[in-house]
């Protein structure tokens, strides 16, 4: 078994605390670089978790609506 394969295993077997993990090495960095590449940082930890999950063979976390049409939301009625 190689190392990839035992990395590939942990993540399935704790695919619940990965997210947790992501989280809070991408605040280390944003804390480290005083938030200058937050944006580039947010990019990262979005790949990392998508890539855990297809690792772990568990399914994303639902789109909002809004984001999946394409458009903005929808204004309030008027009063």
């Amino acid at each position: 078994m190689s190392f990839l394969d035992k990395i590939k295993g942990l993540v399935a077997k704790n695919a619940d605390k990965v997210d947790t993990v992501i989280d809070k090495a991408g605040d280390l960095v944003d804390k480290k670089t005083q938030g200058k590449y937050a944006e580039h940082v947010d990019k990262v930890q979005d790949a990392a978790k998508k890539a855990a999950r297809e690792q772990a063979g568990t399914p994303p976390p639902p789109v909002p609506p809004t984001q999946q049409s394409g458009q903005p939301p929808a204004a309030p009625p008027a009063p």
